[in-house]
């Protein structure tokens, strides 16, 4: 009995089961129908509105800044050369490279004893000509006395025979003696022009004498000056460069010693586009002197110098493109020839431009602002210069329109946005100064002060800095990489 009453029960719980399980079977089977006989109405289409970063045009008056990249030079570079051979027998104690010298300072001493030898040689044969030159005036002198005499003597031939003429018209004197006194006369003559000959003789003496004697005398100025180029003097205030000379070595003619770089005298010279040279040039077609800024990086502290525009170069140059322009510097302290800077032109000012980000502008110059129902419009706007990461533009119509700064592919005309207003960077707050904790501060002194690679002036222009209260976050930022904190 026991068994058959089991066996019933379980036959009863699995009817059971049976049949829920044909019920829920049921109930998707109806709900899948159901699902598939509704009406399948499309749903409510919304527009999407996108959130945007907007600013108010305002325009005004922008000065351009051009930048380049220049090489800093000396306007004043002197090649120091040897114009005497001969062994180096003294050097100025600055004769070293980098070393300061002074105007007038006598740099490099060549053995004296050759050109002082040509010097007295020069001296003596001067004085053989200053003496063969009296010797030649005192000759024509006694030329020209012996030449009176002998025209004294003629005159008397020529009276005697004259009288001895007269005696024979009268019938009292002889052919004989008549012969006989022009005989005399014309020795006499004869004298005469003999010692004419002589005068010219000694004239012409007198002539070479002089000659002989100018040209001793250039002889020893040219001896003075051998002499006196045996020493190498200092044209000018400067430092020295290329030095590899030492005391006791042979040099040549014309060796170059040195070079002296006048280091008060700097210019850069930077190469820039036509386009750009021709913003750069005045209604003439001359070139402004346009105000020029030039920073060289050092260890994260900026030098600094500036200056003018003062010429260009006066050919474009073999295988080169744009022009060459060079500036001169005015105190410019830290700088050195051959320094590779950074050169910030100012350009003439433009007026009525408005400075948007390059993000608001596309490629077809046209830029995106909104309507009256925050929708979109496209503005065809005119470029006139790119400074970094801004553009400055000019267009109809963009007078205090707010326009989208930061454009995507998917912002268009038309399209509904969310504008986030953004002040323009004249209004937004000063964030180049930081504020330093005392541990910053301290690490950030302690990397400047144990760099040896870095000048004096310049370490401690950068603690003066770091002690002020509020520190340039370009200073920081650079200083913090370098140090790898």
């Amino acid at each position: 009995m026991r068994f058959l009453r089991q066996s019933l029960l379980g036959v009863f719980l699995a009817s059971v089961a049976l049949a829920l399980l044909i019920w829920a079977g049921q109930l998707v089977l109806d709900a899948v129908q159901s699902r598939m006989n509704a009406d399948k109405k499309p749903p409510a289409a919304r527009e999407r509105v996108f959130a945007v970063n907007v600013q108010t045009a305002q325009s005004g008056t922008v000065t351009p800044v051009l930048e380049a990249f220049g090489k800093v030079q000396s306007r004043r570079t002197l090649e120091l050369r040897s114009a005497m051979g001969g062994r180096v027998i003294g050097l100025a104690e600055n004769f070293v490279d980098g070393g300061t010298v002074h105007a007038g300072e006598v740099l490099v001493q060549i053995d004296p004893a050759k050109a002082q030898t040509e010097l007295d040689r020069a001296r003596s044969d001067l004085m053989d000509a200053e003496a063969e030159e009296r010797d030649a005036a005192r000759a024509l002198i006694l030329a020209g006395h012996e030449l009176q005499a002998a025209e004294d003597q003629a005159t008397l031939r020529a009276q005697a025979m004259q009288r001895q003429q007269d005696l024979v018209e009268r019938g009292v004197g002889s052919a004989a003696m008549t012969e006989t006194a022009e005989l005399a006369d014309a020795q006499a003559r004869q004298a005469v022009l003999s010692r004419q000959i002589a005068v010219a003789q000694a004239e012409a003496r007198v002539d070479q004498a002089a000659t002989r004697l100018a040209r001793a005398r250039l002889a020893l100025d040219l001896a003075e000056r051998d002499l006196a180029e045996t020493e190498v003097f200092a044209s000018f205030d400067g430092t020295l460069s290329g030095v590899t000379l030492v005391e006791g070595r042979l040099v040549s003619v014309n060796e170059k010693l040195a070079e002296l770089i006048d280091p008060t005298a700097l210019e850069v010279a930077f190469r820039i586009s036509t386009a750009q040279y021709a913003r750069l040039l005045d209604a003439s077609g001359r070139l402004i002197g346009a105000p020029v800024t030039v920073k060289l990086d050092v260890t994260g502290a900026d030098l600094v110098a500036q200056g003018s525009i003062s010429r260009d170069s006066a050919a474009a140059g073999d295988g080169q493109s744009g022009r060459l322009i060079y500036a001169g510097l005015d105190a410019s302290p830290g700088f050195k020839p051959g320094d590779f800077v950074t050169v910030s032109v100012e350009e003439p000012p433009l007026l009525n431009v408005v400075q948007l980000p390059a993000s608001a502008l596309d490629a077809s110059g046209t830029v995106l602002v909104l309507s009256a129902e925050d929708r979109l419009e496209e503005l065809p706007v005119s470029l006139l210069r790119r400074q970094g990461d801004h553009v400055l533009v000019r267009g109809d119509g963009l007078e205090g329109r707010e326009v989208v700064i930061g454009r995507t592919p998917l912002l268009g005309p038309g399209i509904k946005v969310r504008p986030l207003r953004v002040e323009a960077e004249a209004g937004e707050p000063d964030v180049s100064l930081l504020e330093l904790s005392d541990e910053r501060r301290a690490r950030l002194v302690a990397f400047v002060e144990g760099n040896d690679r870095m000048p004096a002036d310049v370490k401690q222009r950068l603690l003066g800095q770091l002690g002020e209260t509020r520190v340039p976050a370009r200073l920081v930022q650079r200083l913090e990489e370098r140090a790898g904190g």
